[in-house]
Order: structure tokens, then C-alpha cells, then sequence
């Protein structure tokens, strides 16, 4: 099966779409792609192109992804939020002659630094007065590529995922089959479409299942609890900030019609995920996945929630925890978590080294360890790159924030490592308070003496105002490695 056949078979009259109160049946939709597909085709584009999408939430982006890989061309999601610089980048390393926006770029001087000319732009407003048609049939394979999704580029220039229709089909399957998803379920997406979470979990698993996604174009809490309510909605994935955003605003009648709610993207605190079930009466159910994995790769089941865990794999995808020699590890053994599937990407564009390091001995390394418990269940410790290594000893950063998240004055915290010229590394503790609350630093410590051991407790404390994010809520600790540097050279 090809990528856009995953909505073919669904009555025409059943809502697939439903933004700013409006509803879009599917029987509208595929006519809008198939008119959108064509006029794609009569600008030019051919089998294999890579066309750049470059859009908020909208009807329009789902409708666009669609209609480019109908037209036979390979879809590149580009994040609305980086600047022409980021943008230009993308655009020269895929190949990017055409780029589908909401409203036109001003790319000119960003591309001429880059040495990079010939690209178009089309707008949806254009878009929206193309011809009704119905494209040319264009002969592909279900291994061919089908989207290239650039990594958030914490560190370095972004590398560019390719995923396969398989790819995102397998994963689609597999998860929806995980989460038990309906027919004619409502989903809501408010995480964005440009990223490989948003797009699986929020829109192409639930539209696979005939399930109606519910829109959202920003994170205005007030109005993401009224459309839950007005619509009914059933299932929600989102990051943690959204678990912390419903106990500050929320009641529970607001998420009463919610089966389930799925947090990934970034680390679930212990401490938020029981508050949500005290509050909610539900735990929500931690899931984990990488870009390179279409993105999901395991995921809590609704009916036994290890709080903590980021679940068990899902169906057809296998994990396990290797040592540096790439040898199964031992259940309660950390080591790095590493996956094999039909969800696992082709390899990096363009970085064939990149790609052979990352894809080695037939495993997806993610650079995430972890360790397995004697029912499966997976245990995120942190990232490899994140681990601190002090005098000898390794300090987990993960560990040492829940233990910070417990103090009744703190909103959010991270842990990173900076140089000491001593013992290698010192630990360094980012603490965003909560509104009205004040920090002492000598009580943060002596509290934390009390609940790890002494190379384990920071011996530097920040205290700021918010914590650097990218678009799908990961705090970027490169950024904060950056910071402790300049202030524990300036202290």
C-alpha cells in the first residue's frame, strides 16, 4: 500500500477533518487532493521530486502532504518556526525546487548566501483556485521514499530522515493497534504536523482508522479544553507541558469524554504523570519513538501503566538494551536501546557515514539508554550524549530530576554536565519556580543530599525564567551546556 491509499476506502461522508468548527468529509478531501495532486503535476512536478511543505496546522497541510505524495513526489515537512537561514539549509540539502507554503517566504538573501536558486513557491491560496482534475497515475513502490523529516538539529546542521510509505504505514498500524483507536474516533492534533510524532499519532494513525482530527493551530489552553468538549473528543497525544497545562487550567469534567491521553516527545516526570491520575482519574500513558523509527516505538497499554516506563514495544517492532559490542544485554541491565521494523527509516539523505553508524548491524541505535524489566517494560535513563561522568562515576541527569521535580516549588528543572577541571564533569541544575515561589539554593542541596548520593547532587544551581524548547517540547540541554559553561566561568 502507498502512503495516500490509507484514506481511500472511507465513506465520503464521514468527517476526516474538523478546524475552527468547520467539518471536512473525507469524499471532500480526496476530491482536494486528487484536484491538488494534478495541479502539482501540471506545474512540473515528477515522480521522486521533493517538494517542501512549510505550514502551521491547517486542513491545507493535510490536504498538501497528501496531494504531493499522490503527485508522486517525495513530501519534506519544514518546522514554521526556524528562520530563513534553517529554512535555506533544508531546501539546498534536500534538493528543493518547489515549496508549498501558508503564505509566501522571503527566502531570497538566505538562498543567495547559500549559493541555492530556483525555488518556486505555491501558497494554498493558489492552490485553492486550482482547476478540479484528477492527477496521472504515477507507478510506485511501497519501499520507495516517501517523506524526508529533518531532525530537530540540536547540535550541528539537521539531518534529513528518509521514511518509506512502509515505513509510516507499519507504524501507523502498529500503533493505532496498540492504543486500541476506533472508527470515527476523535482525535485532536494541537502538536505540529511538520513533526514525525504530530503527523503519525494525531493525524495519519487516526485518518487510517476513519478518525475525524480535531485541529488546533496553537497552544491556547482555554480553547483546546473548549474543543474537547464541543467535540467529544476521544483521544489526545501530546507532550508533558500539556499534562501540566490541563492540572493548572483544567477540571475533570473538561477531559471526561478522553479514552486515553498519550504523552511522548520528551520525558514524562513521575511526579506530573500522578498528579494527572489523581486529578483525572487516568495516568497517562508515556510512549517513546525517534524520527528515524516513523516515530513510535513503544508505548504504555491502557490497562497496566508502569508510571515511569515508556511502556512495551508495539506490535511487529522489536527492542532490545546492547552493550558497545552490540550484545543483548540482560533484563535490568542499562545499556542503549536499539530497534529493528518495518518502521525503522531507509538512512540519512545525503550522510551515507551518518547513516551506517546509526543503522549498524541491522539495528536502529537511538544513543537513549535504557534497560528492560522481566515483563518487557521499557526504562528510559537518559541520553548517552546527556550522561555525566564525574571522578569515575556516571551520574543519569533523568535521576537526578525526579528527585528535583519532588520539591513543591519547582515547575520544571534539567540536569547537564560542564566541564571541571578536577573530576572531568560537575553537575549543573536548571530550576524554572512556580509563579510566586522563591528558590534557596542551600535548601535545594541539603534536601537532595538526603535523597542521592553525594556525586549524584548538583553542585551548581540556575535559576531561570523558562527553559529553552524546540517545537514539540524537548528541552534542548546543548543550549543549557552552553549556558552553565559562560556561568560557571563567570562565577
Amino acid at each position: 500500500m502507498l502512503f495516500y491509499e490509507s484514506i481511500e476506502s472511507h465513506p465520503s461522508d464521514w468527517s476526516a477533518l474538523i478546524f475552527k468548527d468547520q467539518t471536512i468529509t473525507f469524499g471532500d478531501l480526496r476530491k482536494t487532493i486528487d484536484t491538488w495532486a494534478a495541479y502539482l503535476q501540471a506545474k512540473g512536478v515528477q515522480k521522486g521530486d521533493r517538494v517542501g511543505l512549510f505550514s502551521k496546522n491547517c486542513p491545507e497541510f493535510v490536504t498538501a502532504y497528501h496531494a504531493i505524495v499522490k503527485a508522486g513526489a517525495i513530501v519534506v515537512p519544514i518546522n514554521f518556526m526556524l528562520s530563513p537561514t534553517e529554512t535555506s539549509f533544508i531546501l539546498k540539502d534536500a534538493g528543493i525546487k518547489l515549496l508549498m507554503t501558508q503564505e509566501a517566504l522571503d527566502l531570497e538573501a538566505a538562498l543567495e548566501k547559500r549559493e541555492y536558486s530556483g525555488v518556486a513557491q505555491l501558497t494554498f491560496a493558489e492552490m485553492a483556485e486550482a482547476p478540479e482534475a484528477v492527477p496521472a497515475p504515477v507507478k510506485m513502490h511501497e519501499d520507495e521514499c516517501c517523506t524526508i523529516i529533518y531532525t530537530s538539529g540540536t547540535t550541528g546542521n539537521p539531518k534529513g530522515a528518509m521514511l518509506s510509505h512502509k515505513n509510516i504505514l507499519a507504524n501507523i498500524h502498529s500503533f493505532t493497534n496498540a492504543i486500541s483507536m476506533e472508527p470515527k474516533d476523535k482525535a485532536f492534533c494541537v502538536l505540529p504536523m511538520h513533526h514525525c510524532f504530530g503527523w503519525t499519532v494525531c493525524v495519519a494513525g487516526p485518518m487510517l482508522k476513519g478518525g475525524a482530527i480535531v485541529i488546533q493551530d496553537n497552544y491556547n489552553v482555554a480553547e483546546i479544553l473548549r474543543l474537547i468538549v464541543t467535540h467529544k473528543v476521544d483521544q489526545f497525544c501530546g507532550i508533558p507541558t500539556f499534562a501540566q497545562m490541563f492540572l493548572r487550567a483544567a477540571e475533570p469534567e473538561h477531559l471526561a469524554s478522553l479514552r486515553w491521553f498519550v504523552s511522548g516527545g520528551a520525558p514524562l516526570p513521575a511526579h506530573l504523570s500522578k498528579a494527572f491520575k489523581e486529578k483525572f482519574g487516568k495516568y497517562p500513558q508515556e510512549g517513546y519513538g525517534l524520527s528515524e523509527a516513523a516515530p513510535v516505538c513503544a508505548v504504555n497499554p491502557g490497562d497496566k501503566i508502569k508510571v515511569g516506563s515508556i511502556g512495551l514495544a508495539l506490535p511487529y517492532v522489536k527492542v532490545e538494551i546492547h552493550d558497545e559490542n552490540d550484545t543483548k544485554l540482560p533484563n535490568g541491565t542499562v545499556g542503549e536501546l536499539c530497534v529493528q521494523g518495518y518502521n525503522v527509516m531507509l538512512g540519512y539523505l545525503n550522510q551515507p557515514e551518518a547513516s551506517a553508524e546509526t543503522l549498524r548491524n541491522n539495528w536502529l541505535h537511538t544513543g537513549d539508554l535504557a534497560y528492560m524489566d522481566d515483563e518487557g517494560y521499557i526504562f528510559i535513563v537518559d541520553r548517552s550524549k546527556d550522561m555525566i561522568i564525574l571522578g569515575g562515576e556516571n551520574v543519569y541527569p533523568r535521576e537526578v530530576e525526579e528527585v528535583i521535580y519532588t520539591l513543591p516549588e519547582v515547575l520544571e528543572c534539567a540536569v547537564v554536565g560542564v566541564e571541571d577541571s578536577l573530576r572531568g564533569q560537575a553537575v549543573c541544575a536548571f530550576i524554572v519556580l512556580k509563579e510566586g515561589m522563591e528558590g534557596d539554593k542551600k535548601a535545594i542541596r541539603k534536601y537532595l543530599l538526603d535523597h542521592l548520593a553525594l556525586y549524584k547532587v548538583p553542585r551548581h544551581y540556575f535559576f531561570i525564567e523558562k527553559m529553552p524548547k524546540n517545537g514539540t517540547g524537548k528541552i534542548m540541554k546543548p543550549n543549557l551546556r552552553e549556558m552553565a559553561a559562560a556561568l560557571v566561568h563567570k562565577v
